[in-house]
């Protein structure tokens, strides 16, 4: 039998790396906090980045069946329209990519990953209380009396990660003075109004992020960063005032107020920014995605990243003992610490896109054949 892992998180990063894992002969338990899994109303974008490390897991297809593939990516002026930078997306991104840019919306990501994990090894009702290593083990313990134990812990538990700050302590967030606002809703209730496949409408100090979140266009998303420096309640399902939202963007481009208009209820969360950690590991519990590298959304890899630490930290894993556990966790570090810090950073600075951007560094890249540390 392989390694005993435990995942505590079943979302994106955590069911990628359950997928990763399992492939190999790791014998895995994910721990997930909720009852069930519901269809958060949020829409995600795999870049090509992500969607070559989905095909690694054999899960392409499935994303490709449920999701929107656009031609274009365009960025705009908030009032005027203007575009200012576009993006060739569908066959000339796959050409220069070697992947298609994908939008689609967050609980339909989540059912292509759960498909590529045995149900059987998903754990609901696990909310983690505490950790204790002993020696070669990881003792976990659990809030409805469960105690488990594993060779290796991996923490893709999120944002607000237990064993992150178990591990170094409490963080300081920096709030950043703004807060997101999304939704989806059914395209239906726009009417007659022509809205591009995707894009990017910038005001001078907010902007708002439009697309189809379905194959058959039937559902579109929405996302903004507007400044509310009142606000600083980071949750998602906390909802917000629309008549506040319609405000704050009252003088942009009538395409985007007659989206804001037909939008039936939205949420809000703040955005805070978050310093690199000193390290993502300690003995045999490693942390993943947003536990040890959480973004914010201006770039959209916060999931292709989780996802990509999954596929690295299978590659570290891969053929070893127990004994050399701290080794293989100290190369995923390694690893992944430059870009994901990258993409960390340069995402805080809110100006991809806007202009002409090289984006393959980001898009171009492929985890599967990227040599180790």
């Amino acid at each position: 039998m392989g390694l005993r892992v435990a995942i505590i998180g079943a979302g994106m990063g955590g069911l990628a790396c359950a997928a990763a894992l399992k492939a190999q002969g790791a014998d895995v338990s994910v721990y997930e906090q909720a009852t069930q899994f519901k269809r958060i109303g949020a829409g995600i974008q795999m870049t090509p980045n992500a969607v070559k490390a989905l095909r690694g897991l054999g899960l392409e297809n499935a994303l490709r069946e449920v999701a929107f593939e656009a031609e274009l990516g365009h960025n705009r002026v908030a009032s005027s329209g203007e575009i200012t930078n576009v993006i060739e997306l569908g066959a000339r991104i796959v050409e220069r990519c070697n992947a298609p840019l994908l939008t689609l919306h967050r609980g339909d990501l989540h059912s292509v990953l759960l498909s590529g994990v045995p149900q059987e090894i998903i754990r609901m009702n696990h909310r983690l209380v505490s950790y204790k290593q002993q020696g070669d083990v990881v003792q976990l313990f659990f809030g409805n009396g469960v105690e488990v134990e594993a060779d290796l812990v991996i923490a893709a538990d999120g944002v607000h990660s237990l064993i992150r700050e178990q591990m170094l302590g409490p963080e300081a967030p920096r709030f950043t003075g703004r807060v997101a606002y999304r939704a989806t809703f059914p395209a239906s209730l726009i009417g007659e109004l022509k809205i591009d496949d995707r894009c990017k409408w910038w005001g001078a100090d907010r902007h708002i992020v439009i697309y189809y979140t379905t194959r058959t266009r039937s559902e579109i998303y929405f996302v903004t960063s507007t400044p509310e420096p009142d606000y600083n309640l980071e949750s998602w399902s906390t909802k917000g005032d629309l008549g506040e939202l319609r405000a704050a963007y009252a003088d942009f481009h009538p395409t985007v107020r007659g989206v804001l208009e037909a939008c039936p209820e939205v949420h809000k969360w703040a955005l805070v920014v978050r310093e690199p950690l000193p390290r993502w590991h300690e003995g045999c519990v490693a942390l993943l995605g947003d536990a040890c590298h959480p973004m914010t959304p201006y770039m959209a890899q916060g999931a292709a990243s989780a996802i990509e630490d999954a596929v690295i930290l299978s590659r570290c894993l891969k053929g070893v003992a127990r004994a050399a556990i701290g080794n293989a966790l100290t190369r995923y570090h390694a690893t992944r610490f430059p870009r994901a810090t990258a993409i960390q950073q340069t995402s805080a600075q809110n100006n991809w896109m806007k202009e002409k951007t090289d984006f393959d560094w980001v898009y171009g890249h492929d985890v599967w054949s990227e040599d180790l540390a």
